[in-house]
């Protein structure tokens, strides 16, 4: 079947594609409320639109439309060469995807969960992140991981891992994580169309949550730069740090906090590989404290990163030890009391604010 549809699509002209470009610019005033699900979809349909070598492969991903309905309706419009249904083999299908890329189609390969992606490990690590430096630029792997990541509820430490960190980790990758549907829609779109191998790390639970975006996030040349973090919200006393669910914590926080006349800004990283240093050391030049937070195990995690960056180009700046903020260094418990102990919570990113602020006991003082 792929063999048909690479037949087909390299059949017809190579058109030249149009460059990402990226358009930064505020909400509108009569912003549209759109959730991440339809954001990620409307992407995969505009960039499929474009690009005829452009196509998706994955479980579930074409007759039942996406177990999460991300590729809803896309089966019907560009039929089954190009929406493949795979069987439950993630090393055999992303094989298949990374293949496809030698050749010059462009796979959007999605995991049921990145959990399953330790299936297909040894294809996106050797096969598909360092082909472009073994070759010596002579191999472009132009091909999309994607797929819920992290901790979603109820379902056990082995559909609960955020693999942030491991991918982010490894030369030859790229490693995305939206937030929101701007997030969302420019990401994906950037991904795609990217020359190099991209992880894109969504989460489950964000799905079906509406956010408001600008007819400019709409447009369909809309991209955002690869490798750019946003300021979500300005502040001067304390930089909090976070990607992915998390940034919508921090924020939550960031209000809690300036009741008490804290006030954080906060960055949304959106890009964990490439780590935007210059606007996360930007931010702690200004205000002089750094909290991290994710939902992954703290050892050798994106807020351990963070922290080394912050202390090798901004050490002197700092007034307080920074604070990480992650998951519990336990595989994610089922029962549902415990799961909440184990993944970071509003009060979490509170209460480290607070001690880099010097408006609480320290923890080493506490115990």
């Amino acid at each position: 079947m792929l063999a048909i549809a690479r037949q087909r699509i390299l059949g017809q002209s190579f058109q030249k594609i149009r460059p990402a470009v990226s358009v930064l610019r505020s909400y509108s005033s009569a912003a549209k409320q759109i959730t991440v699900r339809e954001a990620l979809n409307s992407a995969l349909d505009e960039e499929m639109s474009a690009d005829p070598k452009v196509f998706l492969m994955g479980e579930e991903v074409g007759e039942y439309q996406g177990a999460y309905k991300i590729t809803k309706g896309l089966l019907e419009k560009y039929g089954p060469e190009r929406v493949l249904d795979t069987p439950i083999t993630e090393a055999g299908f992303t094989g298949i995807g990374v293949g496809a890329a030698y050749y010059g189609l462009k796979p959007v390969v999605e995991f049921m969960t990145f959990n399953f992606s330790m299936q297909a490990i040894d294809h996106i690590i050797n096969s598909a992140a360092k082909s472009n430096y073994m070759s010596a630029g002579q191999i472009s792997v132009p091909i999309v991981f994607r797929g819920p990541n992290g901790a979603a509820a109820g379902v056990g430490a082995q559909h609960s891992q955020c693999y942030a960190s491991w991918y982010a980790s490894c030369p030859g990758l790229k490693v995305l994580s939206p937030y929101n549907s701007e997030d969302a829609r420019g990401l994906l779109k950037a991904a795609i169309r990217d020359p190099d191998p991209v992880v894109f790390l969504e989460n489950e639970l964000l799905y079906g949550e509406s956010f408001p975006v600008s007819d400019e996030v709409l447009d369909s040349s809309f991209c955002i730069p690869i490798g750019k973090a946003k300021i979500e919200r300005e502040g001067k006393d304390v930089t909090i740090t976070a990607f992915s669910k998390m940034v919508g914590y921090a924020l939550k926080a960031a209000e809690i906090l300036e009741k008490d006349g804290i006030y954080a800004e906060v960055i949304n990283l959106r890009s964990i590989r490439p780590l935007d240093r210059s606007t996360i050391n930007a931010s702690v030049r200004k205000t002089n404290r750094l909290v991290t937070v994710e939902e992954g195990f703290p050892q050798h995690g994106v807020g351990a990163e963070i922290c080394a960056s912050v202390v090798e180009e901004s050490f002197a700046y700092l007034d307080a030890p920074v604070e990480r903020i992650a998951g519990a260094d336990v595989p994610m418990p089922y029962a549902a009391n415990l799961e909440r102990m184990a993944v970071p919570q509003i009060e979490d990113i509170v209460r480290a604010a607070r001690r880099a602020c010097y408006r609480s006991v320290p923890l080493a003082a506490a115990a």
